[in-house]
């Protein structure tokens, strides 16, 4: 059984609710509803629509034949594609009978419902484009790129199609944002909406707190009812509702490693660097003397691992007698 929404026609579900399907009819219904968490969605709804509609079916002499293919065709207009079949009334049952003129007239008297709550199955199908061990890098269907971080996720409809270009984002990522003035591109993550036309920004959630950087252009970023812009070379760090919407310089481009494969230090503190080694490698490094943490580094280091990378600051600072020791899955500078 195919699963694509497409494929189920919206007359059969009107057949299949009222009773008066045939053993097959009923069996290919029920056998798409159960192929794809969408069609059951899809199907809850359009029942929510129907049931809703029966008080209505006695209080209206609208002619529910003629008013079922404006439906139709408003529908296949504001979506830019047809996605209904306009069928005529069979003369001796008027569409099946008076019990369909219900759900006629709910339907033409809430499209506006309709729309919201159906165009999203009918937009296509969701894209999950998701990275692993490593980072990905994709072209969205508008042209705009996403590189994907490792252990990384986001969601989309196959085609943009409204007014707007939104994805999902679990985890971090890098958007190139073709530019569209008539469609904005959204990004939503942990609550935060995230608006641009065309620009560059990282975004990254790491234990609850979200992160945007802006690398070019300007976005607009909206949380628990307050927005602010974020401008090139800004960034902004949000944790909770509380948290106050203030915008920071970036001083440094460890945000960049995933995709560049290199951290470049220019007075970066040994904390901060620090920092970003134990999340870019998944390890566990402390710095005991507290001396050590403010040691100026003043290197890039190019796709190299870990310890390669620990030695050649023990290296280039001899002077401060760094020792490294191991303990279990604890790396410790003393």
């Amino acid at each position: 059984m195919n699963a694509e929404l497409y494929n189920m026609n919206d007359d059969l579900l009107v057949k299949y609710l009222l009773g008066e399907a045939s053993a097959s009819e009923e069996k290919e219904v029920e056998e798409w509803i159960e192929a794809d968490p969408e069609n059951q969605r899809y199907y809850d709804h359009f029942k929510l629509i129907w049931d809703e509609s029966q008080e209505l079916a006695l209080q209206s002499k609208v002619d529910e034949n003629d008013a079922w293919k404006r439906f139709q065709q408003r529908v296949s207009r504001d979506q830019g594609a047809p996605v209904m079949t306009v069928v005529e009334a069979p003369a001796r049952v008027k569409w099946y009978d008076t019990r369909v003129a219900a759900a006629v007239i709910m339907l033409v008297g809430v499209a506006a419902l309709l729309f919201f709550i159906l165009v999203p199955f009918r937009s296509g199908k969701q894209v999950v484009l998701a990275a692993k061990t490593q980072a990905q890098a994709e072209t969205l269907p508008d042209g705009s790129v996403v590189t994907l971080n490792k252990n990384s996720t986001i969601t989309y409809a196959d085609a943009f199609r409204g007014n707007s270009r939104t994805v999902k984002l679990n985890g971090e990522a890098f958007f190139q944002v073709k530019a569209d003035k008539a469609k904005p591109f959204i990004v939503t993550i942990n609550d935060i909406t995230i608006t641009v036309l065309g620009t560059s920004f990282n975004v990254k959630s790491n234990n609850g707190k979200t992160e945007v950087v802006v690398e070019s252009g300007l976005v607009k970023v909206e949380h628990a009812s307050k927005s602010i812009q974020v401008k090139q070379k800004e960034k902004l760090e949000i944790e909770n509702a509380d948290t106050a919407m203030a915008v920071e310089a970036v001083t440094d481009q460890f945000y960049k490693f995933y995709r560049t494969k290199e951290f470049v230090c220019d007075g970066t503190p040994l904390w901060k660097l620090i920092q970003a080694l134990n999340e870019a490698y998944d390890v566990h490094i402390v710095i005991e003397n507290p001396a050590l943490k403010t040691l100026q580094i003043n290197t890039t280091y190019y796709d190299l691992p870990v310890d390669r990378i620990l030695d050649l600051i023990i290296s280039t600072y001899p002077e401060e007698d760094i020792k490294l020791e191991k303990r279990d899955s604890t790396i410790i500078l003393k």
